[in-house]
């Protein structure tokens, strides 16, 4: 590999300083034509690299593998992770590269990251490729996220590498450079743990410290301190996903991030009609990971976490199982006092009176029942706070019972004696408008596997302010049309 001439990137490289036994040095497949497809320009300000620098010839090099920037250390991540609650012991980055770490122009220490670029010794039987659609998803769902406030890894770029990959089809090959607050995973943990060496996951869980939780040092126990903050970080997190109907899609313990973000998305989707048993992976035949499911496999993986950690809880072992015990046992409280402060400020509740929880539980039973667009529905509602019920009335085919509960909600309300514009504009604040909706993804990635990125730039520039209605855009606020049918992922491997 060529060294580029110039540095685009100030690397600061603490993964590969601290975590020797956690990664393999590696070098990314050459790619025979590459062509930029999308740069993220706002994230790259972000990060303190000139977009231009990396839109021309030598950047792009640099961004789809073919030349090793100044600075870095590329390597390949170990980690193991339960897969669909098996265990794997040896998992990792069997197509992807960690070029290093950088500071962001607030201070911040990000990952940066490829995927695709070509077989590392964790592939097993990979080819270590990408394809271009679920490269974009990922750069798609990700800014979607983020402008909707979830934390989240975003894409800085995709290049199209000019190679073929074959799936059930061949299709157009490329590399994806994402950006992360790390990649540490509970799998990280796992697979530290599985190598036997307690010294080992004792450094992972310093290092975990220092990168996102460094108020876990001054606590009386500061591993218990980092299990617990993890807990918190998701449970705000999967919250977040359940106030928009976010399906992550494969909740391994592989693709749980310690950092609170999000992250992979592979089958991931937004739902439209509320269901919670709602799954859209094409491999999720049990509805492990369905939509009402996250919450209870967040915590299971959290437990899958503590295991990993119970020697640095404390010497005496049962003493460290109660004191992870009782922190697992927190987190559904944990969850729904996320949860509730969240689905209150999408009704415009101000406060946590105990018929709140009953106007929630009664609305989504409603929409259950009728089959009614989750987005939609809850965008609807700010308009019935100003007098025009008949936006939300409509969603619902049988709307007497929407009556009846609007006739509730809207008495609470009034007791609040707060302004209804002002509980409208908060409303619209926190429901959004336009989500990634199935059906126009799928429309935008199939027409740039055909070479045409318009409508995938159009559908970013929608996702980016996802809060403020706009005209000309109806069709991107509306569920996929019956003709759709039902709608499913694939992981993208």
């Amino acid at each position: 590999m060529s060294v580029a001439a110039r540095p685009l990137f100030a690397f600061d490289n603490s993964y590969v300083r601290d975590l020797r036994g956690l990664y393999e040095p590696w070098q990314a497949a050459p790619a025979p034509a590459p062509r930029l497809l999308a740069l993220n320009e706002d994230l790259a300000t972000e990060l303190g690299v000139d977009a231009e620098a990396l839109s021309a010839p030598d950047g792009v090099a640099v961004l789809v593998g073919n030349v090793t920037p100044e600075g870095a250390s590329p390597v390949a991540q170990a980690y193991a992770g339960h897969q669909f609650g098996g265990f794997a012991p040896r998992l990792g980055d069997g197509r992807a590269l960690l070029l290093g770490e950088v500071l962001d122009v607030h201070g911040r220490r990000r990952d940066l990251h490829q995927k695709g670029s070509g077989r590392t010794p964790f592939a097993r039987a990979g080819d270590g490729k990408a394809a271009v659609g679920p490269m974009l998803r990922e750069y798609v769902i990700g800014e979607a996220m983020h402008a909707l406030g979830i934390p989240t890894t975003r894409a800085l770029a995709v290049v199209a590498t000019g190679d073929q990959v074959l799936r059930e089809t061949m299709l157009p090959g490329a590399v994806l450079t994402r950006v992360a607050a790390s990649h540490l995973r509970v799998g990280t943990f796992q697979y530290a743990a599985a190598q036997g060496d307690p010294a080992l996951v004792r450094r992972l869980a310093d290092h975990a410290i220092a990168r996102h939780h460094p108020h876990a040092v001054e606590a009386e126990n500061p591993y218990l301190a980092l299990f617990e903050a993890v807990l918190d970080a998701q449970a705000s997190l999967v919250a977040r996903w359940m106030l928009v109907g976010f399906v992550h899609g494969v909740m391994n313990t592989d693709n749980m991030a310690i950092s609170g973000e999000t992250i992979d998305f592979g089958p991931c989707a937004f739902m439209d009609a509320f269901d919670p048993a709602t799954v859209f992976s094409s491999i999720d035949h049990g509805g492990r990971y369905a939509y009402g499911n996250q919450p209870q496999v967040a915590q299971w993986n959290l437990a899958r976490l503590a295991e990993t950690m119970l020697p640095l809880f404390h010497v005496e072992a049962e003493t460290a199982v109660a004191a992870a015990t009782d922190l697992l046992h927190a987190f559904p409280d944990r969850y729904d006092a996320y949860w509730g402060r969240g689905m209150r400020a999408k009704l415009g509740l101000a406060d946590g009176r105990p018929e709140n929880g009953a106007l929630i539980d009664d609305l989504l039973s409603s929409m259950l029942a009728q089959g009614v667009d989750f987005s939609s529905c809850f965008r609807a509602l700010s308009s019935s706070v100003l007098g025009e019920a008949s936006r939300a009335r409509s969603l619902f085919a049988e709307p007497a019972a929407f009556d009846a509960w609007s006739d509730r909600w809207r008495a609470q309300l009034s007791s609040q004696a707060c302004d209804p514009q002002a509980i409208a504009a908060a409303m619209d604040r926190v429901n959004p408008v336009y989500i990634p909706r199935n059906h126009q993804v799928e429309e935008a990635l199939t027409a740039a596997t055909a070479g045409d990125l318009e409508p995938f730039r159009r559908l970013l520039d929608v996702l980016a302010e996802p809060f403020d209605e706009r005209p000309g855009l109806e069709a991107y606020a509306a569920p996929a049309p019956p003709s759709c049918g039902p709608y499913r992922t694939f992981c993208g491997t």
